[in-house]
């Protein structure tokens, strides 16, 4: 524990670190200045900058009348730096003007005692101070720890996404950009053999951990679901049914997600969808028409049993699906409807994703609300085989 003594008068120091040292605080500095005081922090001149390393002071006994600089003017300097500010002040005053004595508090002293100085009173106000700084320091460090294991978190669920696939008459990528650390929404697809690919893209209801969590539990289930089950209505009825296996007792929030399930066929040229909630999927054919890939059931896990049908689109030639969470839609204003066809004059024209301009778009700052919600777009090409392949 060191606590550094700012007083212009070395009788006043010389007073108050006998009266530490008989309560066993014996590590203490003294700075005769606001100047040396600042020295004694790191802070290089009157506040330009903090100097390699942080701070070993754990408590500052800041006189209110100094020359040069008073201790209000300085304690505002030691304010403006994070890794300083949470370093309690006591003033220390023979001033009992209570004008003066709330600028001191409001320029970020946590106390004050006045002198001549009582020791009972000074050890209970440094006592109290001390306590106070270990409590925030605790809650810091939690916090950090907080951070740090959901930013390891936020690498375990990125690692559960697909990698693009580039196959002679198929292609698939997506961009993504949760809201927070952790996300609700989760794109995958699986090779199903004989030119088949099964393609789902997920929002789970609210963001945060629980919502992560409840994702990355389908996560763990999609492969064996998807090639176990194949068709989409079962896949999305099996998928609903062991969402509804995470029953939690006195549940406050129902949760649940919207998906859109995919099986394109580039053998027999067809596209087997089931939508669950979802906003609809754009299907760009090559003859310039867009189909809508439009709901056909409620979001999974809302039901005990849900009732979905497989729908079938055919296509030939080149095309491109587009899949994407409601994030996406909220770039621009206006009702569902006029975001849906604004998506559909964005997201026609070449077959090919142009990665640059769909982050410009969609993703990166500056057009969207205060908080965002996830967003990603998952982009599907149909491609014709060239002879020889």
């Amino acid at each position: 524990m060191k606590i550094l003594i700012v007083d212009d008068n070395p009788t006043n120091i010389i007073i108050i670190r006998e009266i530490l040292k008989k309560e066993s605080y014996r590590n203490t500095v003294a700075a005769y200045s606001a100047a040396e005081m600042f020295e004694q922090l790191g802070i290089e001149g009157t506040g330009v900058k903090i100097m390699p390393g942080s701070s070993d002071i754990d408590l500052i006994l800041l006189d209110m009348m100094m020359p040069e600089m008073d201790g209000i003017s300085a304690c505002r300097v030691i304010q403006q730096y994070e890794g300083l500010k949470d370093i309690p002040i006591i003033m220390v005053t023979a001033v009992g003007d209570s004008k003066k004595l709330a600028e001191a508090l409001d320029a970020g002293a946590v106390d004050y005692v006045t002198k001549p100085i009582n020791k009972v009173e000074l050890m209970a106000r440094i006592r109290l101070a001390l306590r106070l700084k270990q409590e925030k320091d605790w809650h810091r460090e939690r916090d950090q720890r907080i951070q740090e294991e959901l930013k390891l978190a936020a690498l375990v669920q990125n690692a559960v996404l697909s990698s693009a696939i580039a196959d002679p008459e198929f292609e698939i990528d997506a961009l993504y950009k949760p809201s927070f650390e952790l996300a609700g929404d989760l794109y995958s697809w699986y090779p199903l053999g004989e030119g088949r690919y099964g393609i789902i893209l997920l929002d789970m209801m609210g963001h945060g951990i629980s919502s992560a969590l409840f994702c990355m539990f389908i996560a763990s289930v999609l492969k064996d679901t998807v090639n176990t089950y194949v068709e989409p209505e079962k896949v999305v009825q099996e998928l609903n049914r062991r969402f509804n296996q995470l029953h939690i007792e006195n549940q406050l929030v129902q949760y649940y997600f919207t998906a859109i399930y995919l099986v394109v066929d580039t053998k027999f040229k067809k596209i087997d969808y089931v939508n669950a909630g979802h906003p609809p999927a754009l299907f760009f054919q090559g003859n310039g028409s867009v189909t809508r890939l439009e709901t056909v059931c409620p979001p999974v896990g809302l039901f005990d049993k849900i009732e979905a049908s497989t729908h079938t689109v055919s296509y030939e030639g080149e095309g491109h699906i587009a899949l994407y969470t409601d994030g996406l839609m909220e770039v621009m204003e206006g009702t569902q409807e006029e975001q849906i066809q604004f998506l559909e004059q964005t997201l026609s024209g070449s077959h090919t994703l142009d990665k640059d301009q769909m982050q410009r778009l969609f993703f990166d700052e500056g057009h969207s609300q205060e908080r965002e919600d996830d967003k990603c777009l998952v982009w599907i090409r149909l491609k014709e085989k060239e002879i020889g392949e």
